[in-house]
């Protein structure tokens, strides 16, 4: 029987959405882009899904688009004709409102890198790599990549990815503020799906309130951005009662008091 070339595993409120097309070193083919279209598609759907978690199987994240089949010149191949089913990935994965954290476990080169960068955040394995070769191959970026990598680690570092097509080592893009942390590759889907599930706890219409505050108000200009924000408080206060937030509150200072605890006991160990 022929494996599925997306795997969905759901835990809780979490999603794990793993590319798996281990051999081709999870190279987006249009089967597979068609796929996470309609993955993504289906989890926004779903209420009980809050989180969700991108990874790929085997020693990739993803190698790219699949480059003999965009060589083929078939229908779908480029990836950009929308007249195919569930072709545009990239919409799919923004339209999802939760949080998405891409778990790098290797490499991400092109579109696979695109892939990562279109998640809200990203944990590589000390086994990542990031590479942008578009104009090795010889054609312009498309979801994202060509806007995303400058703001994320400033323009000259950007240029200097894109224009050599030189891998990205793990701590390389931790330091350059690309990867949110590393961590052992064995530790890489754990440290996830624990950060997934701190992020499922919080209020879900807030946590989908703040990601889309947090994209609308990066994209303004500062001042714009602040009044859109104190607009959106405004709004957001009117719409919680005083009773609903005590209720909240102890459960708070509880957690703070935890992870002081946690903190204060990690820093005796060190000692």
């Amino acid at each position: 029987m022929t494996e599925p070339v997306l795997l969905v595993e759901k835990q809780g409120h979490v999603a794990i959405v793993t590319l798996n097309r281990p051999e081709a070193m999870n190279a987006l083919s249009a089967e597979l882009r068609v796929a996470l279209g309609r993955a993504f598609r289906e989890l926004q759907a779903d209420p009980g899904i809050r989180v969700a978690i991108v990874t790929g199987a085997g020693r990739a994240f993803c190698a790219g688009m699949d480059l003999k089949e965009l060589g083929s010149g078939g229908e779908g191949a480029s990836g950009f004709d929308k007249s195919v089913e569930g072709q545009d990935m990239a919409v799919a994965l923004a339209e999802f409102e939760g949080p998405v954290i891409a778990a790098v476990n290797g490499p991400a080169v092109t579109a696979g890198f695109e892939l990562a960068l279109a998640c809200d955040m990203i944990i590589a394995s000390s086994n990542a790599r990031f590479a942008d070769t578009h104009a090795r191959v010889g054609i312009l970026p498309g979801w994202g990549l060509g806007v995303r990598l400058p703001r994320r680690i400033g323009i000259n570092r950007a240029r200097e990815i894109s224009f050599t097509g030189n891998a990205v080592s793990a701590e390389q893009a931790c330091e350059w503020g690309l990867a949110n942390r590393v961590v052992a590759p064995e530790e890489l889907l754990p440290a996830c799906i624990a950060l997934a599930q701190q992020m499922a706890s919080c209020v879900p219409e807030v946590l989908k309130g703040y990601k889309r505050l947090i994209d609308t108000c990066y994209a303004m200009p500062f001042d714009e951005a602040l009044r859109y924000e104190n607009e959106q408080a405004i709004a957001s206060a009117r719409a919680i009662s005083s009773a609903a937030i005590a209720a909240r509150r102890e459960g708070v200072f509880e957690r703070n008091r935890a992870q002081t605890a946690r903190i204060e006991a990690g820093a005796r160990h060190d000692d």
